[in-house]
């Protein structure tokens, strides 16, 4: 996530944009909701700009002051900071995996945030553009304190909502903005108490003396910058029920303090603090921030968020820094998305519902795949709603069918060898325009994309990912019209038109794609033999795309691609209905489920302990001396096995065995172990790579086709073996450790002995049970991270 040491900076003559997103509250895990919502959708748009040859910044980083950061400490029984400390890592692992491109991905809990702030306090101050006022606060008795907005709930007083579960600041149900004291049966969050209103003094920003300058930048701005229709409704409704002063300070501990003696006991409120967060992150990121948010005639600001956000950026920030009276880089662009629900009712961080960004890469459903479909579903106008289903269609339909299969067909051919194809060599094709069915197609990707680079300059995200994947159905109906296997042979001069042509829209669909899914054009360039280097780009120097009007010039005659792979996997109803099943109801609810399973297989190790104990009894009645006691006492169990925590470092097709993959997998021995697996009929090689798996450490090592296996990774496969799926260990398991069954104890064998068919015996009892959990009888594989489990086979057979 960006942070280079080379700083950017503002360069004269070129077009110089400062992205931001809006900084994500600290005190939990984002949702999908909150990740199309602000920080997907201005990586996107950061993404294209690169591309497109501007210089740009893309700031972000968790808000983590206030009051619901004290609230979450309360609950987790730490500091505030350590909350900040827990969580921001957390956001941080998130966006990485989604492949969110920040230049820096900060926090507002620095110092660089307090110096800011309390300038720009100092500046309204002099200014005379702030108030003293006394207000009336809910103060709990019990809890001895003020109780901030957050602090406190109840039901809320606008007509027609009635919502019982309002907070003192906002109702979550209807988006209105309140005041505690305006709750219906307010009540104490923290020990739920009704409180009793008291006197505070507080500051005021005198939002009513700044409305001419206001208004004068709004309806300025607004034009110049194209605001989104929700953004300029959202503003005007704030400034038609007339501004009023609003309160800048707050009764906590945990924020930047007021530098004032009267109020030194105070801080500020977050909303007024959160998004100067934007220019001291700048700050945290150079010393010389001041030429990204000083420079009005050279830098553009673009800033995305959710509906509900709106107001704070385009009312109360802007009043903030028109009140300084300085030069400040001032919003142009504001990027605003309506609520993204989840199947049948709302994502919500405070109930837990829908799917979060940790749950995201636990699915294996790979980031480009979640981009996607984020992105196709990204609810600039309407609200719009996630379901599995629909993620299934777009997956299949889309991404395999059309995408894939195109870029598939075009390479696969290619990488051919001579006489059946082009041996991996992109052909000669002179005369390409005097080819009529290429010349179609060229002037229609011309179109196309001059419509990609309209709706993505004005961030018509949805549109501009619509209008490239039609690309990719042009290739579709090019290749077919064309029949190019024909061609090969009947008019090979043609059919190398066709090809290169072909290739060439593999490359600018790699582009045109990369802001959407970063991952997927990775792979596409490598299977073109491609470094993404610094110049991958539709477009020359000057950001002319006349080249997209040459599809055949994009790549070289005589370069040579590499090797072709499948792109996207098939997601199949079973996996579709175990997740809608999996991520149903709330976090809590989940939580819930999960120990109730975690009890039924403690109940079962204690049958099974219990077990154990009456068969010791039985051989100490029986003298332990006969036949029957040695052979029971013989019977292999499954701590002859030496299973360890496995991470695959590399996997490739073996290169003389077509159904073979051979691994290097780390055992925690210092070295790899070169392991060989027959799994590819059913994984796909990229599910392979960087993984971690169960494997078996002590078999005799066997040579397969070549090639000496040091171990074998176990895996469960279906009652007719038409499905397998790798046992897991948890993702925080230590690579090396061993493997163990409650209630079986003992050294494993050094190697296991063939003679004695240990592992045939042992085997025998290895299964998935009806929750997913890999089982040696009743017996859950277990590591010092929790259970090994399965994606989906029930009641699997594992070897």
């Amino acid at each position: 996530m960006g942070d280079s040491t080379e700083k950017l900076l503002p360069i004269a003559g070129r077009r110089n944009i400062l992205i931001t997103s809006a900084l994500p509250y600290v005190n939990n895990v984002p949702h999908l909701g909150n990740i199309i919502g602000c920080v997907l959708s201005a990586d996107v748009f950061a993404r294209y700009c690169r591309i497109r040859g501007y210089n740009i910044i893309y700031m972000c980083g968790t808000d983590e002051y206030g009051t619901a950061t004290e609230t979450k400490a309360l609950e987790e029984n730490c500091s505030p900071k350590e909350i900040c400390d827990k969580y921001h890592a957390i956001h941080s692992d998130i966006y990485k995996w989604f492949g969110i491109s920040f230049d820096h991905f900060g926090r507002t809990s620095t110092p660089q945030q307090t110096e800011v702030c309390q300038a720009i306090f100092h500046k309204l101050m002099d200014n005379e553009w702030l108030s003293e006022n006394t207000m009336q606060q809910p103060y709990c008795d019990t809890c001895q304190k003020f109780l901030a907005d957050r602090l406190v709930e109840g039901t809320c007083p606008t007509p027609g909502c009635n919502y019982d579960s309002a907070r003192g600041d906002q109702c979550e149900k209807c988006g209105k903005l309140l005041n505690p004291i305006e709750l219906i049966d307010p009540k104490c969050k923290v020990c739920r108490n009704t409180p009793h209103i008291r006197d505070t003094d507080h500051l005021f920003l005198e939002l009513p003396l700044l409305r001419e300058k206001l208004e004068k930048y709004i309806s300025e701005m607004s034009v110049a910058g194209s605001w989104s229709q929700n953004a300029i409704q959202a503003t005007n409704a704030w400034l038609k029920e007339g501004l009023k002063p609003r309160c800048i300070t707050r009764d906590l501990k945990w924020g930047v303090p007021v530098p004032h003696e009267k109020y030194k006991e105070k801080v500020f409120y977050v909303w007024f603090d959160a998004p100067i967060g934007y220019i001291s992150i700048t700050a945290c990121y150079t010393p010389d921030w001041e030429k990204w948010w000083k420079n009005p005639d050279n830098v553009e600001l673009y800033q995305f968020m959710g509906k509900d956000n709106v107001p704070f950026h385009t009312v109360m920030f802007p009043s903030t820094l028109i009140g300084t009276g300085e030069k400040w880089t001032m919003m142009k662009t504001i990027s605003v998305t309506e609520y993204l629900n989840y199947e049948a009712g709302k994502f919500s961080k405070s109930k837990g519902i829908g799917v979060f960004g940790n749950d995201a890469k636990e699915t294996k459903i790979p980031p480009e795949v979640w981009r996607y479909y984020l992105l196709t579903n990204r609810p600039e106008v309407s609200d719009t709603l996630f379901t599995w289903a629909d993620l299934q269609a777009k997956l299949n339909s889309e991404l395999l069918s059309n995408l894939g299969n195109f870029i598939n067909r075009v390479l696969s051919f290619i990488a051919k060898p001579a006489g059946a194809g082009y041996d991996s060599i992109i052909p000669d094709a002179p005369n390409a325009e005097s080819h009529q069915l290429t010349k179609t197609l060229a002037e229609n990707v011309g179109k196309l994309v001059e419509q990609y680079i309209d709706a993505m300059e004005k961030v018509k995200l949805k549109q501009g990912l619509k209008t490239a994947m039609s690309i990719s159905s042009e290739g579709n109906a090019y290749l077919q019209e064309s029949q190019f296997w024909k061609l090969f042979k009947e008019d090979p001069a043609a059919c190398a038109v066709v090809m290169k042509t072909a290739a060439g829209l593999v490359y600018l669909l790699a582009c045109l794609l990369e802001p959407f899914m970063p991952s997927f054009t990775d792979e596409v360039l490598k299977q073109l033999n491609l470094s993404r280097g610094a110049n991958l780009s539709f477009s020359d120097e000057k950001g002319d795309v006349d080249k997209a009007n040459k599809p055949w010039e994009f790549l070289p005659v005589g370069h040579k691609i590499g090797r072709p792979e499948p792109l996207f996997k098939e997601l199949k109803d079973e996996e579709v209905e175990f997740f809608r099943q999996k991520f149903a109801g709330s976090q809590a609810d989940r939580k819930l489920k999960e120990e109730a399973d975690a009890k039924a297989v403690a109940e079962q190790l204690k049958k099974t302990k219990l077990a154990d104990g009456n068969n010791k009894k039985e051989k100490k009645k029986s003298g332990g001396s006969s036949s029957k006691s040695k052979a029971a006492e013989a019977e292999p169990t499954i701590s002859k096995l030496d299973i360890r925590v496995g991470f695959i470092t590399e996997a490739k097709k073996h290169p003389d065995a077509d159904s073979l993959y051979v691994e290097e997998i780390d055992v925690g021995e210092g070295s790899t172990r070169t392991v060989v697996s027959g799994l590819v009929k059913y994984i796909p090689l990229e599910e392979m790579q960087g993984r971690k798996v169960c494997v078996l450490c002590n078999l005799k090592p066997v040579a397969m086709r070549g090639i000496k296996s040091h171990a074998m990774v176990l895996a469960a496969s279906n009652e007719d073996h038409t499905k397998v799926e790798l046992v897991e260990p948890p993702a925080s398991a230590e690579i090396g450790e061993r493997v163990t069954f409650p209630g079986y104890s003992g050294e494993p064998d050094g190697l296991l002995n063939a003679k004695s068919k240990v592992w045939e015996k042992v085997q025998a009892e290895l299964h998935t049970d009806a929750q997913l959990v890999a089982s040696y009888k009743d017996v859950p594989f277990t590591t010092s991270a929790g259970i090994c489990k399965v994606a989906s086979i029930v009641n699997g057979d594992i070897r």
